[in-house]
């Protein structure tokens, strides 16, 4: 099953796919232009994972990880479907990153990898955008870099963990102004899902609406003010978002944070 979450007149509905677009849970049917879509649900805490695909890390010149890398992502950062993302004026290489989003439907603590399967509600598509002139080190994504409002871009369906075949062996694509710029598969992440559930549970309690970005796949480009990127995840849809300047947010003329590490791309 696929659902998702929308605004629409005045209300957040979840909705669900329909020929004419989007079945409402009151029955109402939409346009899927008329609504605003939300990530497809509650979001908690955001965990992400560097450099989990060896084709990745060897484009960015590192060599394989011996323990997981990974990150936390603050609540502002999500956005849904047909969202914009913001593309500082300063910003000199913004990349997106096309992840399968594993999404955690009970708790999970202390959790042995031959049962963390059963603690995934559902998988949905990631395009959790980055900076690198804002980071501090190509192995160490900084705050700035992975924590930003709008940065990342969740739907547009859950799609629930019974409709996917586990391990998921998902192709990804990603496609700038219709040209298709990227592309992998998810057996090919260095620490798989179970390890994942396993890893993090042993230290961290996971909670219904967690969500763990699993890394990107190499391919990935330089975007603009005005690019269109499409990232699409086999069986789970086709995330769609824009790439918006400054103006856009109200922040004309923002200058780099003051005391800010740059590095060239």
């Amino acid at each position: 099953m696929k659902r998702a979450r929308v605004a629409y007149a005045g209300a957040i509905h979840e909705a669900t796919p329909h020929a004419q677009g989007l079945r409402l849970a009151d029955g109402r049917v939409v346009a899927e232009d008329a609504v605003v879509w939300l990530a497809p649900f509650e979001v908690g805490t955001i965990i992400a994972l560097g450099l989990n695909y060896a084709d990745h890390a060897k484009e960015l010149a590192f060599k394989a990880q011996d323990e997981p890398l990974v990150f936390l992502k603050g609540p502002g950062a999500p956005i849904g479907h047909r969202g914009a993302t913001r593309r500082p004026a300063d910003a000199t290489f913004m990349h997106y990153e096309c992840e399968l989003a594993v999404v955690i439907g009970k708790p999970a603590r202390h959790v042995a990898r031959a049962d963390a399967m059963a603690h995934v509600a559902g998988y949905t598509i990631a395009n959790d955008y980055a900076i690198r002139d804002y980071l501090e080190n190509w192995y160490r994504p900084n705050l700035r870099v992975k924590s930003r409002d709008g940065a990342t871009a969740l739907g547009p369906w859950l799609v629930d963990a019974a409709d996917v075949v586990a391990p998921p062996q998902l192709a990804l694509r990603t496609f700038v102004n219709g040209r298709q710029t990227q592309s992998g598969n998810t057996r090919d992440l260095v620490f798989d899902i179970a390890f994942l559930i396993e890893y993090l549970s042993a230290f961290m309690t996971l909670s219904s609406g967690d969500v763990i970005l699993t890394g990107t796949p190499e391919g990935v480009v330089d975007v603009g003010v005005g690019d269109e990127v499409a990232c699409e995840i086999e069986g789970l849809g086709r995330l769609v978002n824009r790439i918006a300047g400054d103006e856009e947010f109200g922040r004309a003329g923002a200058a780099a944070m003051p005391g800010a590490k740059r590095e060239s791309a």
